[in-house]
This record gives C-alpha cells, structure tokens and sequence, in this order.
C-alpha cells in the first residue's frame, strides 16, 4: 500500500530500506506492505517480519530526503508490532493490581495521598480529659473514614457471605440484631452492622443485623434430640457368687467314654460280640488290690511242684 501523499523520491527508495534491513543482518525480512507519509521530508516503508517469535510483528524503515533533493537516507530501523501481533497488556501499577488477601505478613500497604477513603482528623488537644473524650469518638486520631469510605465497606459487608442475602441467613432461625451473641459497631453503621462473638458461628466477623445463623442465642433443639440419657449401670446389685473346683469331673468322664465304647461295639459286631465284650466292660472295674494281681495261678503253682 502506497500512500498518495508520500513524495515519489521517498515511495520509490523500497530497495534503499531492505538493503538496510539486510545490511542490520537480523534476518527474518518478509514481503512488501507500503509505505506511510510521517511529514513531507520523510516515510516509513514496512516489511513483514518472519523472526521466530514475532508473528504479525513489521519492520519499520524510516527514509529522509531534503524538500528539493532526490537523495534519500535510512534514518531508523526498528520492529513494530503490526495490527494483528501478539503483545503484552498494558502495565498496571502494583497499587491497583493488589487485591483483598493479597497482604501477608510483614508487608507493607501505604493508602494512595489522595484516598477518598481517608479524611483529616483533629490531633492531639493536650488536655487529657479532652483527649480522652476524643478517642472514644474518633477525633483523636490523624485520619478518619469519609463517607464514601464508610459506605464502600458498607456495601462489601452487605454483599459478603455474612450478609442478609446468604445461604446461612436465609435458613436461619432468627436475626443477629436478636441475638446475645451480637456485639454492634460505632457510629453510623451501628444501625446496620455489628460484631459476632459466638465463637461457634461467624466468631470475629462483622455481620449484618439481618444476618442469622443457626448457633442464635435463643435456638432451642426439637423435642427428641440429641443423644438419648441411659441409666448408670449399678454393679452392687450383683451377687457373686464362688464355683468351688468339680473333683468327680474325671470319673464321670471314664464312665462316658465305656458307655460310648460300648454302644459302637454293639452296633458295628452282629450277634456273636457278646463274648468279646466281655473283658472290655469288666477292664474299668479291675478295681482289686495289688496284693491278688501278685499271686500265682493254678498252672504256675503246679509247675513249681
């Protein structure tokens, strides 16, 4: 694109300027895109830029020549970004980018000279009872909040979850303006906002006098509620009672396992296990004394003689 205006001596030095570009030795020097007129002495040719990086970027070659004369200079090279080029946002201030919660420990938060927020106060009088009265009302200090100041943290408060319009309000039972728990502000916003001091609710937080939760100091549980209350358990109404030792636990016992041998032998013999038996039913009661188990038998004696 040629601009009409551009006298013909600074349209027709295209060359004149890629040769400078080339010459500069960056590299990345695209097509033709036009020239500008900047006055009638001077015009910018641009060039598209096709440095990696630098997409939609224009090289910008300013070109002079005198009112009467047709040679022409390089004046200035320098890449421009174009319409379409991918630049950083405007700079902001580190004052307004802050935010709420942004102050952390240790840092520092001077109020900008001109805060509206912020009105002169009146300093100290010297007299102590005068003082002392003007602390109570805020007039001993240097700055004071403005209206627009007040009404700002107003409308924060207000529209903050401890607010009337908040899930917990709406479901609450009654008002903090109702409740003991409610400890009201100073001043003008006496009327709308206090203090919660239930350190089971919004403890420490200023909320508004519509605002409500469940911990209220008049809450009462439904009927039935909680934990059900039983009687304390009362071991004195115990009798303990001794077991003495079982002595006639391992006769019993012999007595149970013959009746058991028995009864098996008996089903598992058909007819002819009665004899059999015999010497097993009379073994648990081989209760003679030692004296008869020593004694000869027939046979033996017989055979002595």
């Amino acid at each position: 694109m040629v601009d009409p205006a551009v006298r013909s001596v600074l349209a027709d030095a295209v060359d004149l300027a890629r040769a400078a570009l080339d010459e500069l030795g960056d590299g990345g020097v695209g097509a033709y895109l036009g020239v500008t007129r900047e006055d009638e002495c001077s015009a910018t040719h641009r060039f598209a830029s096709e440095l990696p990086g630098y997409r939609g970027w224009q090289w910008a070659v300013v070109v002079a020549a005198a009112p009467d004369s047709d040679r022409v200079t390089v004046s200035e090279l320098v890449l421009l970004p174009g319409p379409d080029a991918l630049v950083a946002p405007e700079w902001v201030p580190w004052s307004e980018r802050i935010r709420p919660g942004d102050l952390g420990p240790g840092d520092l938060l001077a109020p900008a000279p001109d805060d509206v927020r912020l009105v002169p106060g009146y300093m100290l009088s010297g007299d102590p009872e005068v003082d002392e009265t003007a602390l109570e009302i805020g007039l001993g200090r240097k700055q004071v909040m403005s209206l627009e100041g007040r009404l700002e943290a107003a409308q924060r408060w207000f529209d903050s979850e401890y607010g009337p319009d908040s899930e917990m309000a709406k479901a609450a039972p009654s008002s903090c303006r109702l409740c003991g728990f409610y400890l009201p502000l100073a001043g003008s916003l006496r009327a709308a906002f206090g203090v919660c001091g239930n350190e089971f609710a919004a403890d420490g937080h200023v909320v508004h006098a519509e605002y409500g939760c469940g911990a209220h100091s008049d809450t009462t549980l439904p009927t039935g509620a909680g934990s059900p209350i039983y009687e304390a358990f009362d071991d004195s109404a115990v009798e303990v009672v001794e077991v003495g030792p079982a002595c006639s636990a391992p006769a019993e016992s012999a007595t149970t396992e013959v009746v058991s041998t028995e009864v098996v032998s008996t089903e598992s013999t058909p007819t002819d296990s009665t004899d059999e038996l015999a010497p097993e039913s009379s073994a648990p009661e081989s209760s003679a004394p030692e004296s008869s188990a020593s004694e000869p038998s027939p046979s033996e004696s017989e055979q002595t003689d």
